[in-house]
């Protein structure tokens, strides 16, 4: 199925410019999700459960594999997803309203390197479009895996106004969300990324773990796990003034790696956006898995994300110290079939450790 996609379909595809090649498949995986029987039918072929499912922050994911933010934007097709043999899925970046995004074109493909650059600034259409969505499509109570909620700032919204954004998409989504994820590292958004600094980090965090505690103190059930997605582009230093406050705070965990700003020597092009996929973001996005998980002796769950297009790159993340992966871009160059393949080598993997 591998050679089928990567010599006759991946080649038609890659004739379309790539965000029409994205919405194409978009509409291909909505359309699965309601097909009474088909994604029943695919689950029984893809679906690979690890004898014992992976344990983490409260959450069973029956693989370590997962689908990172950016593809399913609005929460419209994760039935299809586990279908196709993905642990979880982690749909968004969402934001209160619904936005456009930056102007097209914004998304570049550099097969050489196996690597997209995009520059897509969280075009949604907002929290309450994703919770319709996932409540018709895929609610919770009757998945077969974790969805997580990728929640952002609206491009309009200052920085000194952000928390209000984040609390706002943690409220529209609580029912639905199994966990969230705090995206503060995307480079798309004029001044995201300063929200990782110490002047407004512990501000962000407390106002949405207070948030997270009220409302589960609300409902009489344990609060939802909260994990930040960080930038592979901050010093050490940097990173360890946020490790410091996620474990102050109990954070449930860390996302390793955002997309990168930094290109590698020679890459042909000046377009603007942040780089994913291949060995520059691979061995980056390692590195900091592996700090994280030595400056926390281990104490904090890692999701490793960045450069994964094969069995032995996954592995790569969880030597680290990751404990689940999340794929992007190597879906995009690799098949609808690449979690299938991924989340089978690592079952295997976790047996030969057992």
């Amino acid at each position: 199925m591998a050679s089928i996609y990567e010599n006759i379909i991946r080649p038609l595809l890659f004739r379309m410019e790539p965000e029409q090649a994205h919405d194409r498949g978009r509409t291909l995986l909505m359309t699965m999700g309601k097909v009474p029987g088909l994604c029943p039918m695919y689950r029984r072929y893809n679906q690979v459960r690890s004898d014992k499912p992976v344990r983490l922050f409260g959450l069973d994911f029956p693989n370590r594999v997962g689908l990172a933010a950016g593809m399913d934007k609005d929460g419209e097709f994760a039935r299809a997803v586990e279908a196709l043999g993905f642990g979880h899925a982690e749909v968004g970046t969402v934001t209160p309203q619904g936005q456009p995004g930056n102007p097209r074109p914004r998304l570049f493909r550099f097969p050489q390197y196996g690597s997209l650059v995009n520059r897509m600034g969280f075009n949604n259409k907002g929290a309450e479009a994703m919770l319709h969505s996932l409540e018709k499509s895929y609610p919770k109570g009757k998945r077969g895996m974790p969805v997580g909620v990728n929640i952002g700032k609206a491009k309009a919204t200052p920085l000194d106004k952000a928390v209000e954004d984040y609390l706002s998409c943690f409220r529209t989504l609580a029912d639905q969300a199994d966990y969230f994820t705090i995206n503060i590292s995307s480079p798309n958004t004029q001044g995201l990324r300063e929200l990782q600094s110490k002047a407004y980090l512990r501000e962000l965090l407390v106002a949405l773990r207070d948030e997270n505690k009220a409302h589960a103190k609300k409902l009489g059930h344990e609060p939802h796990p909260l994990l930040l997605k960080i930038a592979p582009d901050l010093s050490f230093p940097e990173i360890d003034l946020i490790l410091e406050v996620l474990l102050d705070l109990e954070y449930s965990g860390v996302i390793a790696t955002n997309t990168t700003i930094a290109r590698p020597e020679g890459f042909p092009s000046s377009e603007t956006g942040g780089l994913s996929g291949g060995e520059f973001i691979r061995r980056r996005s390692t590195e900091v898995v592996n700090y994280i998980y030595r400056a926390t002796s281990g104490k904090l769950p890692i999701v490793g994300v960045g450069g994964i297009d094969s069995p032995e790159s996954a592995g790569e993340k969880l030597d680290a110290g990751a404990s689940l992966v999340q794929i992007y871009t190597g879906w995009v160059y690799r098949g609808p079939f690449f979690a299938r393949e991924l989340a089978k080598a690592l079952r295997a993997r976790d047996n030969d450790w057992v």
